[in-house]
């Protein structure tokens, strides 16, 4: 497949201008839990404040503003943006811009957010970028990119930053996306869209309890060019075991650009939590790499002291801090569902 050379797909450790989050509200699928999750959104707010822009899209500024920790908005605040705007729901990852440069100027990349496929009414998440964009919310050296013809969402796709994407056979063919596109031709837009030599396919692996088709960024995610992080079976009884060790056979076989295998680094299947007679999408790969540090979802678990050493290993050099994230995966989500990196956009 042809690079588009001008076109580079930053990876997520690439120096980062912001994060994005979208807030939670009455009228969103946490209407029955705000109480229990709004401590999560602050604490990952908390984190990304101390290190880098947020920006907040909210139904109101106040609702964000009056729970977050008044010291840290006394010392950080500066780097509060707030745009009150309708949505239906909060997973940034999957309705928010993917970032490229073009030529060297920053581009987002506005593709179709469409539920994960129809499940769910996502019309107002889905009109979000272009009307963040348009009220002029990003410098203004940026430039946006219409490709609201092809569905996309971005936890479905990893970048090592220098011409790779990983992703699954079973997101991106999924029913509903892009359909009756071939995987050849979706590949070929991918390479299109984000400038990509090639793409790894996995054709194993899946979460309990995930609506999204089996997203790469619950299973697999590069941690530099060379080094890719994995949930690892642990117990023969799980029913992901079978398909985690086939997953791990595939990502065994991947080599990078050089041609050398992947340094592969385990992180363990998180143990089972199960709430009226469902298993929750737990994930340790769910986590978000911020410019001198990782937010890795916590569940309370034995195995979160395993997962916090294993991924010190990939990033020796940032803090990897632990986010209770119990009440997100009620939801079927995790921390990096949530989130949006924007890499650098000003110098």
């Amino acid at each position: 497949m042809q690079q588009r050379s001008n076109i580079v797909f930053p990876a997520e450790w690439h120096p980062q201008q912001a994060v994005q989050l979208t807030w939670p509200h009455e009228d969103t699928d946490w209407a029955d839990d705000l109480e229990s999750v709004l401590p999560c959104f602050v604490q990952i707010a908390h984190e990304i404040l101390k290190r880098e822009s947020l920006w907040v899209v909210c139904r109101r500024a106040t609702d964000v503003q009056n729970v977050l920790d008044p010291l840290i908005l006394q010392t950080y605040g500066h780097r509060l943006h707030c745009l009150e705007l309708p949505s239906n729901d909060t997973w940034a990852r999957d309705h928010a811009p993917l970032t490229v440069y073009e030529e060297g100027i920053p581009t987002l990349l506005d593709f179709q957010f469409n539920g994960w496929g129809n499940k769910f009414d996502a019309r107002l998440d889905n009109a979000l970028n272009r009307s963040m964009y348009t009220a002029g919310f990003f410098p203004s050296n940026v430039r946006f990119s219409d490709h609201q013809s092809f569905v996309l969402e971005g936890g479905s796709v990893e970048s090592d930053g220098c011409g790779t994407l990983l992703t699954t056979r079973s997101c991106l063919l999924a029913e509903q996306r892009n359909q009756p596109l071939s995987q050849d031709e979706i590949e070929a837009q991918l390479c299109a869209f984000f400038g990509a030599k090639r793409v790894l396919w996995l054709n194993h692996g899946y979460l309990s309890g995930d609506d999204t088709d089996g997203h790469i960024d619950m299973l697999a995610r590069f941690c530099d060019e060379k080094t890719l992080a994995y949930v690892q079976a642990l117990d023969e009884s799980d029913e992901h075991t079978p398909e985690l060790l086939l997953m791990k056979k595939e990502l065994q076989a991947f080599r990078t650009l050089d041609g050398d295998p992947y340094q592969l680094i385990p992180l363990p299947m998180a143990e089972a939590i199960v709430e009226n007679g469902e298993r929750l999408p737990a994930s340790y790969a769910n986590f978000l790499i911020l410019n001198d540090a990782v937010l890795l979802p916590i569940y309370g678990s034995s195995r979160d002291s395993m997962a916090i050493s294993q991924l010190q290993q990939a990033f020796p050099t940032r803090e990897v801090v632990g986010i209770p994230c119990v009440p997100l995966i009620r939801q079927h989500g995790s921390l990096h569902c949530l989130t949006m990196q924007y890499p650098r956009l000003t110098e």
